[in-house]
């Protein structure tokens, strides 16, 4: 699919000039060499490399250590766009919250026939283990990676829901950091809102969510499946800059329901657990028993009220795609409100009208597993062979319920450097939203993930996508005007 049509954000529609609001940005494009961006973009490529910001490709030997593209060219998102973000995402979130707790609780949105009960019962993403539990405070989807895409200037859809374990977040702390040095007259032209709090905020988030017994300074702690894991650099960053400790299965042992981490100094009682590990390989003892990266017990601890697991287990039915596509039904039922982020049209295949029609214009739509995840088993129809096309409408009419499909949208663009100089590449938003006993906050800032290759629509790392810096105004000050930096470091 090709960009034309598409809105640039800061081009608009057409190409340049630059939109008014953005003329600061535009003029450093204009007046920065195309040597020196390059010049930039190395030292940038050569930092992340040092620290060891990488990804794992599974599956693929060829590459197993990957540093994901930067693009010197930030994405800016206004103040009153930001504010109405914010109110779309903390409304979707507290949905979100109020799902899980009912599902696992009282069941009144299937009671009242809002959501089918073989789409919640027959989910693998379901987990009955966790029924009947509640996490402390309530809280289940502490960390929420909602993704967005755009259309147009006042136009953001929600693409999918992320209350698992959604990743990102350092890279959006790195690439702010690599800006800031590479790019410092930017700081001077926009006043924008600092990310690197995120770890204290987080913290913050973590021990608000202390099961009541912890006490005044509960022990957090990072539970990390290992240094092989794709993620695992995010690990261990966000271990460090929260000054608590990264630890493994070994590390942990659960005694008479209580967590426990070995020290040299002797054993210590943890009261939360950001875990980085699946469900399913969670505790041995609930979930797969082959499992090597769990905690043997530690559902026991959980069900028992004496620790707090971030996020809760049994998220991952708020991150299925068929759930997605009620979320407006979802946020309507426990908000009693219009939604103010709207869902992407979908069809659900498990429905005999949507997969006839799905089955009739594939080669029109996206069409994705409700469980998949990092631009896999999805079909771009637009851009895909008939072989493709065919392999995929064999797999539909041979497990519909496994799929959803939507429209082909025209994904927004940002002005994206490449080997022939600048030129629009498609772009989606990972903001993350923190839920703790205190409230909900959305982090000003976020994700931006590019599809480097022209005319992609695909912005997954492991297919072959970037990132981009996301500027994230704020208000007192005219977007675009020049003048000293308040950049609150």
């Amino acid at each position: 699919m090709s960009n034309r049509g598409a809105f640039d954000e800061i081009w608009g529609f057409g190409g340049p000039p630059v939109r008014p609001e953005f003329a600061a940005l535009g003029h450093w494009l204009e007046q920065t060499p195309q040597a020196d961006l390059d010049r930039r973009l190395e030292a940038a490529e050569a930092t992340f490399r040092q620290l060891g910001i990488t990804f794992a490709v599974y599956g693929d030997a060829d590459a197993a250590e990957r540093i994901i593209p930067f693009d010197i060219v930030p994405r800016v998102f206004l103040a009153d766009e930001w504010a109405r973000l914010s109110e779309g995402l903390i409304q979707r979130t507290q949905a979100i919250n109020a799902f899980l707790d009912d599902i696992y609780g009282a069941r009144r949105i299937l009671d009242e026939g809002v959501l089918p009960p073989d789409l919640i019962y027959n989910n693998p993403q379901f987990r009955p283990e966790i029924a009947g539990t509640r996490p402390p405070h309530g809280v289940w989807a502490h960390i929420c990676g909602i993704d967005l895409v755009r259309t147009g200037a006042d136009e953001f859809f929600v693409l999918e829901d992320n209350a698992r374990t959604p990743s990102g977040v350092s890279y959006m702390l790195e690439n702010r950091e690599a800006m800031i040095r590479l790019c410092p007259e930017l700081f001077r032209a926009f006043r924008v809102a600092a990310v690197d709090s995120y770890p204290d905020m987080l913290l913050e988030t973590m021990r608000s969510v202390a099961p009541p017994g912890a006490g005044a300074s509960p022990v957090c702690v990072v539970l990390t499946p290992g240094h092989f894991n794709s993620a695992y650099y995010e690990h261990s960053f966000l271990a460090d800059s929260m000054g608590v400790e990264l630890v493994e299965a070994a590390d942990l042992v659960v005694d008479d329901d209580i967590v426990w981490m070995r020290t040299i100094g002797g054993r210590v009682r943890v009261d939360v657990i950001y875990r980085r590990i699946d469900d399913d390989f969670l505790d041995p003892l609930v979930f797969r028993p082959e499992s090597l990266l769990g905690v043997p017990g530690l559902i026991a601890a959980y069900r028992a009220g004496n620790v707090a697991l971030i996020n809760a287990p049994g998220n991952g039915i708020a991150d299925d795609k068929a759930i997605y596509s009620y979320m407006p039904e979802i946020v309507r039922f426990y908000s009693g409100a219009e939604p103010k982020l709207p869902n992407v049209q979908t069809w659900r295949c498990r429905e005999p009208d949507s997969l006839k029609y799905v089955l009739e214009n594939l080669d029109a739509l996206v069409v994705k597993l409700v469980d998949g995840s990092g631009g896999y088993g999805m079909l771009v129809g637009p851009t895909a062979s008939r072989a493709e096309i065919e392999a995929f409408r064999a797999a539909l009419m041979a497990s519909p319920e496994r799929y959803i499909a939507q429209p082909t949208l025209a994904l927004s663009t940002v002005p994206t450097m490449t080997a022939a100089g600048l030129a629009p590449r498609h772009v989606d938003f990972r903001p993350f939203v923190l839920t703790g006993s205190d409230g909900v906050r959305v982090v000003p800032g976020g994700l931006t993930r590019v599809a480097l290759r022209e005319g992609s629509l695909v912005v997954n790392s492991s297919q072959g996508g970037g990132t981009k810096d996301s500027f994230v105004l704020m208000a007192d000050k005219p977007a675009g005007s020049s003048g000293q930096s308040q950049w609150p470091g």
